[in-house]
């Protein structure tokens, strides 16, 4: 790779705007993540038509750090009122509240914060060494294999679908009819459109999706409102602050959880790579192993400085890995991803190989404001770590007003046009059943998202092989692909037939 692109990324990344933009995007993303119900999500999705007023560099910035931060954030509710922010910090809670309990806490918030950002750092260097090669391998591909990545795409409804496949598939099934409304790609003739201009251009992604994780999740939370639940924890919130003792650890304990930190580093960033293996998985994975590996097991669970340093490590070490697949296939692995993709492609950039080549400067500079924005959060995260406690006195009410006021105002900003706003607050409605229906929001996003690209690249296949289906087994790319879908399919089968066998 040319050392002029990484001169010219960082001169870019090095400007008084875009260290702003990025340096704002850490604080909302610490404020969003450390609030339980509130999520990484939630905030790129309501915050990404915003910036498209700025330019690319400075709003990506932005993204990047908010999604960076907002995982990290997770763990300081996890640690305060053992409530994971974020599902990423689901495995923070087994030892970082009764490391709280035990008087730790301000420990607990360090440790967080250093090994979060060790995480991310690592998993950044995953991207750096790897998206070029796979990029530069994945440049020849034609319609039948990006048919093939769409629909290996989808196959991720299964893992986004929660407990039901079923209802998951159902949504998954729902996004790819929604995603043919407007002008057909092959003939270019008007469908489903009903008559209106607003739908020529078909159901645009991004309101659809702020609709779905803004509106729809404050609708759900206002539901499910109860006021004994805030005023515990506006208490233990309040009483936090002072109770925290110191914040960073000690070099004996930061050299003993080197090792440990090291692997679970490697882990999730392999994890990451793959599609719909987001942190939630990877911090439980990781903080499993490291139990089986360490010298004092019984300790994990019960307030274990090591098993909390592995999960935080998790937590930001899928990043890169899930920016790795995002960025070289053009494959949403989960819901943030699939909003940094209608992100870039707000921006004229297409993720997949071909960005490597027609935007390789803009690659470069996602992958130094990786890096920058860890360094953020390392300087912003241990400075302020036990003013952050604070953060989990914030009414909720005041939140869903001010999350409903960014749907509506980033949903207007992305065409000025009021039926984005239309569209986004159906959409919120929607989403809302959806949730108390159990049915999970994430697979129709996947089919809204993947569906344009996976009808227009196998009727193109088809037109090539003129109208034969052997074409997708025929090149080994798309052979091995449809492999892997069979197995993503039935795996789920597979493996209950052997639990059912080992009983």
């Amino acid at each position: 790779m040319d050392m002029s692109l990484w001169i010219q990324g960082f001169l870019s990344i090095m400007t008084p705007e875009v260290l702003i933009f990025n340096f704002a995007g850490v604080v909302i993303g610490i404020v969003i993540g450390a609030l339980p119900g509130l999520s990484a999500t939630m905030a790129i999705a309501i915050l990404t038509p915003i910036t498209f007023w700025f330019e690319p560099s400075c709003g990506f910035a932005m993204l990047i750090g908010v999604w960076n931060s907002a995982i990290f954030a997770g763990g300081i509710s996890a640690v305060i009122i053992n409530t994971p922010g974020t599902p990423a910090s689901i495995a923070s809670t087994f030892d970082g509240y009764q490391l709280f309990r035990q008087g730790k806490g301000g420990l607990a918030l360090g440790i967080n914060c250093i090994f979060s950002v060790a995480g991310g750092v690592v998993s950044t260097l995953f991207l750096i060494f790897l998206a070029f090669p796979i990029a530069s391998f994945t440049v020849k591909f034609g319609p039948t294999e990006y048919f093939m990545l769409a629909l290996f795409g989808l196959t991720m409804m299964i893992s986004c679908s929660g407990n039901n496949v079923v209802k998951g598939m159902a949504m998954g099934f729902a996004g790819l009819m929604l995603s043919t409304v407007g002008v057909d790609p092959m003939l270019a003739v008007k469908r489903f459109t009903l008559d209106t201009t607003a739908l020529v251009a078909g159901v645009s992604f991004l309101p659809v999706m702020i609709g779905m994780f803004g509106i729809g999740e404050v609708l759900n939370q206002i539901y499910e409102h109860k006021k004994s639940v805030e005023a515990r924890e506006l208490k233990l919130a309040s009483s936090a602050a002072g109770n925290l003792g110191r914040i960073l650890p000690s070099l004996k304990q930061l050299l003993g959880l080197v090792r440990p930190a090291a692997i679970a580093s490697a882990e999730s960033a392999v994890i990451g790579a793959i599609p719909a293996a987001g942190g939630d998985i990877a911090s439980i994975i990781c903080w499993g192993q490291a139990k089986k590996l360490s010298k004092h097991p019984e300790e994990y669970g019960k307030g274990s400085v090591e098993g909390f340093a592995v999960s935080c490590t998790a937590n930001n070490g899928v990043l890169g890995g899930a920016l790795t697949t995002m960025l070289t296939l053009g494959i949403p692995g989960d819901a943030v991803t699939a909003i940094l993709i209608g992100s870039l492609m707000m921006y004229g950039m297409q993720p997949g190989p071909k960005m490597f080549t027609d935007n390789a400067d803009f690659v470069v500079q996602i992958m130094q404001l990786m890096l920058l924005s860890n360094v953020a959060i390392l300087i912003f995260g241990l400075i302020t770590a036990k003013a952050s406690a604070k953060i989990l006195n914030a009414r909720p009410e005041t939140v869903w007003v001010a999350v409903c006021v960014l749907c509506a105002v980033g949903s207007y900003a992305l065409n000025n046009s009021f039926s984005d706003v239309i569209i986004m607050g159906l959409a919120g409605i929607a989403g809302f059943f959806f949730k108390r229906g159990g049915y999970a929001p994430g697979p129709f996003i996947l089919g809204l998202l993947l569906g344009g690209m996976l009808e227009s690249n196998l009727r193109r296949a088809l037109v090539l092989s003129q109208g034969s289906l052997m074409i997708f087994v025929e090149r080994p790319v798309t052979l091995v692909l449809l492999i892997l879908i069979v197995l993503t399919l039935f795996y789920p089968l597979i493996k209950k037939r052997f639990i059912t066998k080992a009983k």
